[in-house]
């Protein structure tokens, strides 16, 4: 086992779903400043203005299994897989179509990417790092496909690591609680909804992007290396509150 439990430098690593200022973003800065060469994809043309000079970025839609093959098989080696594309749209998702498609981007897309790449991980020996969600244990009245697809995602994530150990691929997951990126503008938006986060979080605030990507660097690292199946809660205390 290294000195430094949490240098990356040598690593490749894939970060998908980092193209806005948020969870992937930050996950992948983390990597690259801990020494990794990052890739990141994500829906949208480009990646936000400051990270468009700072990697290689892919404009990939997970839905799309070819597209989704493509880059794996042009990409010649993987150390580590980080899916974080998801969507939800809070107080939209009763309607039966967006809540098939978000479905279909959050837990379908996460299960594409991870059998995609799976011969590059079982090559290195790999690492598979899922994000999850805290309404994987909590009912979300106004986010009810959002919640499904990420208790999914948890499963999944156990039963890849029973599938999987054997080939000397551990994975784990991260559960964020309430963290302020775009993708939470618009639960953010309504001053009740915050003040009641904040009052109900024991840390009393909610999260930053950056709070996220801590624990998923331990994951990646030998700091974890008898950890898999495991999915770690990062909400403040929100969950035992």
């Amino acid at each position: 086992m290294p000195g430094n439990l949490f240098d990356f430098t040598g690593a490749q690593v894939l970060v998908v779903g980092a193209s806005r200022a948020g969870i992937g973003a930050a996950i992948a800065r983390a990597f690259q400043a801990a020494g990794a060469a990052v890739q990141i994809t994500g829906a949208e043309d480009a990646p936000a203005e400051e990270d468009r000079a700072r990697f290689a970025y892919t404009r990939l839609d997970v839905t799309d299994l070819g597209a989704v093959q493509a880059l794996a098989a042009r990409t010649v080696t993987l150390d580590i897989l980080v899916n974080c594309a998801a969507i939800t749209a809070r107080g939209e998702e009763m309607a039966p179509a967006f809540f098939e498609h978000v479905v279909d981007v959050n837990l379908h897309g996460t299960f594409r990417m991870a059998q995609a790449f799976h011969g590059h991980l079982k090559a290195q020996k790999g690492s598979l790092i899922n994000i999850s969600s805290m309404y994987a244990t909590f009912g979300s009245p106004k986010n009810p496909a959002y919640g499904a697809s990420k208790a999914a995602v948890t499963q999944l994530t156990r039963s890849l690591a029973v599938a999987w150990a054997g080939d000397g691929i551990r994975v784990n997951a991260v559960a964020p609680g309430f963290i302020v990126t775009m993708q939470s503008a618009r639960s953010r938006s309504d001053p009740a909804h915050v003040a009641a986060v904040n009052l109900r979080t024991p840390m009393g605030r909610w999260g930053q992007p950056e709070d996220i990507a801590g624990p998923v660097l331990f994951l990646a690292s030998p700091a974890a290396a008898f950890m898999t199946g495991t999915c770690l809660a990062i909400d403040g205390g929100y969950s035992i509150a």
